[in-house]
Formats: structure tokens, C-alpha cells, sequence
């Protein structure tokens, strides 16, 4: 075979001959191609729905954003957190003060994130010693004292009265539309979601990976474990306060109600459901809470009222589908997505043998 730059076999299989090919954006140019596409797709979509799915969509992104985030804590760095509402509610909170006292929109909302990251690196500090279930208890701790602090610091929150969030202002001009804020989300996690490609294909990302692969191999190797997780907790909370932002103007009001661990988990479920370590994931798990709610109103109405009527159906449903997303597909969407990819590259020359599930170890297993 002749050598050449990029070699791939049928199947689009790339052979990476170059260090450049290891840390391009898109893989290939059929990517380049379907993402321009679906760039499109959304750019357009304004003008071709209504303005109630519009403001769906502006949900979809908020909760992408939101999922993105903690997939970089989570997915990448393998640092578990049930506390990410807080660093949510401190975003929304601070960006609503400093909005109402006059501070211009996107300044304001850089605060919500800094001042998020500062409070990621405070409980960073002793949480990072801890691993597993004992991290996990410690941002709940977390996040219940924070939402204690949304409710007693009234100067600033309202307290359990809540606040009123005035409209976004960008460039003098009033968002006081559907399209003018869905623009402005769109915009928002495009550009996030190209910051943390460039971050992951950066040694800091590489770091987080190794991390989360082996923390043994990965000191062996010179990685300095405390400031590379404390580093990762601190852009993981950036971008919750930033989605906390958006999601303050989204909802218009603010309570210490909505801060609840109940959040949290929903967004750990977010990445679960979407895949564990993968961008495309957050956005099928954002995808797939925003949908569900609707899917179960309307599945109340032919469900008999005995199961229909019953408050606790949406949670039951929501830990449903999360076991059988870990019983049946670990990878969560994106794999089955990545699996139905392959199966239509190869097919009808596709083994079934290449669909069957592999056992897979716990890292204390894979030490012994």
C-alpha cells in the first residue's frame, strides 16, 4: 500500500499517520460536512416554528450547556458530583443581582461563571482527597448549604420570596422575544462546546482522561492529581453558572425551591442517559429530559387514574429508565447512536458478534 497522509479502510476506520490528525476538531471531512448541516439546521429553525418550540429549544440548550458541564467533571475527569445545582443557583442568583443593578449582560454573566468556579475550587479543596460515594456525599453536603444560603440571604436572593429577573439586554438591544433568546443560547453553547473541545485536545484534557482512567498510571506519569481535579471542578462550575445564567432569564423568577438536589440528580441522570465521556452525549441527554416530561403528560392521560394521578410517576420513571440505561446500554445514547452507525457502515457484511455487549471491570477490579 502506498503511504500516504490519512489512510482509512471502507468503512471510515481512520489510520492516523500525523500528531495533527490525533487533535483535529472533526475526524473527517463527512463530519465538517453533517455538523455545517445541522448548524444550518438550527440557524434556520426560527423561521420555520412556532415560537413555543422555539423556547423548548432554548430550554435544550440551556440544559446541554448545563449537561456539558458536569460531563467535563463526570464524563472526562471521572469525578462524580450530586452538588451541581448549586453551582447552577449561585450563576442564576449573581447574574440576576448584578443584571438588576445595571451591569451589562455579558459581564455580568462572566461573573456568575467566575464567581461558580471560585465556589468549584472551594469545595474542590477537601473534596478532592475523597473518591466514589464519600465525593458524592460531600457535594450533596454542599449543595444543601448552599440552597440554606439562597434562602437566608435575602439582600441578595429575595429569600423564599424569590426575585424577579429582569430581560436580557446584549448591545442596548432588548431580547424580549423567543428568537432573539434563542440566538443568544445557540450562540452561548456553540462557543462553550468549542472551548471544551480545545481544552479536552489540550494536555489539561488529556490529564483529565488519564485521571479518570487510572489515577495510579496517571501520577506514575508526572500528572499532579490535586491541581488537575481542582481544575476540573473549577470549569465544570464556570459552566454550570453560566447555563445558571441563561436559565435565570429563562424561567423569569427565581426561588431557592429550584436549586434542590432533585437538579443535581437530574443533571447526573443527563449524563448517564446521554454517555459518559462524550460531548454528543450531554446533548442526547439534554434531548432526552426535555422530551420526557412531555412524553409523560401526555402518557397520564391513557393511564388508568389510579397510576395516572399518582405526583411520585415522573420520578419513578426517571430512575427506570436510568437503571435500564445502565443495565442495557452503559454507554447511554451516544452508544447506541455509535452502534447504529457502525452497523449501517457494515451491513450487510456486519458480524453479530460485534454487537455483543464486552464485560467491563471496575478500577478496583482491573487492580487486582
Amino acid at each position: 500500500m502506498a503511504p500516504s497522509d490519512e489512510r482509512r479502510c471502507d468503512m471510515r476506520f481512520i489510520f492516523k499517520t500525523r500528531y495533527d490528525q490525533d487533535i483535529n476538531l472533526f475526524p473527517h471531512p463527512g463530519a465538517v460536512f453533517w455538523y455545517s448541516l445541522l448548524m444550518i439546521a438550527v440557524v434556520c429553525a426560527p423561521f420555520f416554528l412556532a415560537p413555543f418550540y422555539l423556547g423548548e429549544l432554548s430550554f435544550l440548550f440551556i440544559w446541554s450547556l448545563a449537561g456539558l458541564s458536569l460531563m467535563v467533571l463526570t464524563g472526562y475527569a471521572g469525578l462524580i458530583s450530586i452538588g451541581h445545582a448549586a453551582f447552577i443557583g449561585v450563576g442564576a442568583y449573581l447574574h440576576a443581582f448584578l443584571t438588576r443593578n445595571g451591569m451589562p449582560f455579558i459581564p455580568s454573566l462572566m461573573c456568575g461563571g467566575v464567581v461558580s468556579a471560585l465556589a468549584g475550587i472551594i469545595i474542590a479543596i477537601p473534596a478532592i482527597r475523597m473518591r466514589g460515594l464519600y465525593l458524592a456525599i460531600a457535594t450533596l453536603a454542599f449543595s444543601a448549604i448552599v440552597e440554606e444560603v439562597f434562602a437566608r440571604w435575602e439582600t441578595i436572593t429575595g429569600g423564599f420570596r424569590g426575585v424577579a429577573v429582569p430581560m436580557p439586554v446584549l448591545f442596548g438591544i432588548e431580547l424580549d422575544s423567543e428568537v432573539g433568546f434563542y440566538y443568544l443560547c445557540l450562540a452561548i453553547l456553540v462557543i462553550c462546546i468549542l472551548g471544551v473541545l480545545n481544552l479536552l485536545r489540550s494536555p489539561t484534557g488529556r490529564a483529565w482522561v488519564a485521571i479518570r482512567d487510572s489515577e495510579i498510571a496517571a501520577q506514575s506519569m508526572g500528572i499532579y492529581l490535586a491541581g488537575y481535579k481542582t481544575l476540573a471542578f473549577a470549569t465544570s462550575a464556570f459552566l454550570a453558572g453560566v447555563a445558571g445564567g441563561l436559565f435565570a432569564h429563562k424561567i423569569g423568577y427565581l426561588t431557592p425551591e429550584i436549586f434542590t438536589p432533585i437538579l443535581s440528580i437530574q443533571l447526573l441522570m443527563l449524563v448517564m442517559v446521554g454517555g459518559l465521556g462524550s460531548i454528543r452525549g450531554a446533548i442526547f441527554g439534554a434531548i432526552f429530559l426535555v422530551l420526557l416530561p412531555t412524553l409523560i403528560a401526555i402518557l397520564r392521560d391513557y393511564l388508568p387514574n389510579a397510576i395516572g394521578q399518582q405526583p411520585a410517576l415522573e420520578p419513578g420513571i426517571y430512575g427506570l429508565v436510568l437503571v435500564l440505561v445502565v443495565l442495557l446500554e452503559p454507554q447511554g445514547l451516544n452508544g447506541a447512536w455509535l452502534k447504529v452507525k457502525f452497523f449501517f457502515s457494515q451491513f450487510p457484511m456486519y458480524k453479530s458478534a460485534t454487537f455483543k455487549r464486552q464485560k467491563t471491570y471496575m478500577r478496583t477490579e482491573r487492580m487486582q
